[in-house]
């Protein structure tokens, strides 16, 4: 069983709990990054991490300034783009999270917890299964 298979699935029940399922499309995307390429730049703790956290954080200051739009998802998921390549923490599926923010309005004071607890379990699954695995790629190739 893969570590997306079983990270995924208790994000799921974790948001279920607290009645906030909205980090599945980003984290879903993630998963499948970190598992499928877990040598690649945009894999890496640091990336899924930081990429995450300004996406969020661009999309809570779309939302703030600009509203709740499709035209503010587009406005947010680029500077998404923008923001993790200039922090050199390129991680594409983060720019999924700015249009959860600018589209559900999640609680900030719940969803960003859940979303650093979430990118943490997945990098902390994947370690785990890098070292299970035989013959396969030792993960992280960097931490930060």
């Amino acid at each position: 069983m893969s570590a997306a298979a079983t990270v995924l699935p208790a994000l799921v029940a974790i948001g279920t709990v607290i009645h906030e399922p909205v980090l599945i499309p980003p984290l879903a995307a993630s998963a499948a990054v970190v598992h499928g390429a877990p040598t690649l730049p945009l894999s890496q703790p640091r990336n899924v991490i930081l990429g995450h956290l300004l996406g969020a954080a661009t999309g809570y200051a779309v939302l703030a300034t600009v509203g709740s739009s499709p035209w503010a998802t587009a406005l947010a998921g680029a500077a998404t783009v923008a923001l993790t390549l200039l922090a050199r923490a390129p991680h594409s599926p983060a720019c999924a999270t700015p249009v959860v923010v600018v589209l559900q309005h999640p609680a900030p004071q719940r969803f960003v917890p859940l979303l650093v607890g979430a990118c943490v379990l997945l990098v902390l699954g994947e370690y785990a299964a890098s070292r299970i695995r035989r013959n396969a790629p030792e993960y992280p190739a960097y931490w930060w």
